[in-house]
C-alpha cells in the first residue's frame, strides 16, 4: 500500500515541548496521505503549558487535518470494529503512554485507539519523547519492541549531558517509518 492511499491516525500525547515540530510533521504527512485523523490524549486536550495553549494547538491540528478527530475513549473505540486506519502513529509518545501501552492499560483516547487498532493486526508506529527512556521506561520500550505490529520511529539521546536518560525520535522519519511499517518492516537503524 502506498502512503498516498493510506488513512492514518495521528495520536498526540503530552510531550508539549515537541508540539511545534509535531505540527510541522502533520502538515507534511497531510500532503502525502489520503487522510489523517487526529486522536488527542486528555492532557493534550486540556493542559495549557509554557509552550502552547491547549485550545490553540487542538484547533491548529484540526484545521490541518480538516476534521475534529477523536477526543474521547468512546470515539476511539470505533477504530477497531470499523477498521478506520491503515496505520496509527503515536507522536509524541510519552513515557507515561508507553508504560500504559506496554502493560495493557487503556484509560485515554490514544490508548484506546492503539488497542483497537492493534486488534486488526495493523501497524502502530511509536515516536518516543521521554525523559526516562534509559531509566524506568527502558523496560517498557523493550516490551513494545518485541510486540507484534509495533514499530518505532528511529530515536536516540537528545541531550546526554543534561538529561542522560532522555530519548527522542527523529520525527522527520515518521513518513518513512509508516511506509516501512505498512510492509511490516522496522525502519533501520532504529537507534540513532
Amino acid at each position: 500500500m502506498k502512503l498516498s492511499e493510506c488513512n492514518v491516525g495521528f495520536a498526540i500525547t503530552g510531550s508539549f515541548c515537541t508540539f511545534d515540530k509535531i505540527k510541522s510533521q502533520i502538515k507534511i504527512l497531510k500532503d502525502k496521505c489520503a487522510d489523517i485523523t487526529p486522536v488527542f490524549s486528555y492532557n493534550t486536550l486540556n493542559l495549557d503549558t509554557r509552550f502552547i495553549k491547549a485550545s490553540d494547538f487542538i484547533n491548529e491540528i484540526r484545521n490541518i487535518c480538516g476534521k475534529e478527530g477523536m477526543s474521547t475513549i468512546q470515539q476511539a473505540e470505533a477504530v477497531g470494529p470499523n477498521r478506520l486506519f491503515d496505520a496509527l502513529v503515536i507522536a509524541p509518545c510519552t513515557g507515561n503512554t508507553m508504560a500504559k501501552l506496554a502493560n495493557g492499560i487503556t484509560d485515554t483516547p490514544v490508548l484506546m485507539a492503539a488497542k483497537a487498532h492493534l486488534r486488526n493486526n495493523r501497524p502502530l508506529i511509536i515516536s518516543i519523547s521521554t525523559n526516562d527512556a534509559l531509566g524506568i521506561n527502558l523496560q517498557n520500550i523493550g516490551k513494545l519492541m518485541i510486540m507484534k505490529n509495533i514499530f518505532f520511529v528511529p530515536f536516540g539521546q537528545d541531550d546526554f549531558i543534561k538529561k542522560p536518560n532522555s530519548m527522542i525520535a527523529d520525527i522527520t522519519k515518521i513518513p518513512e517509518t509508516i511506509e516501512a511499517a505498512l510492509k511490516f518492516t522496522q525502519l533501520q537503524p532504529i537507534l540513532i
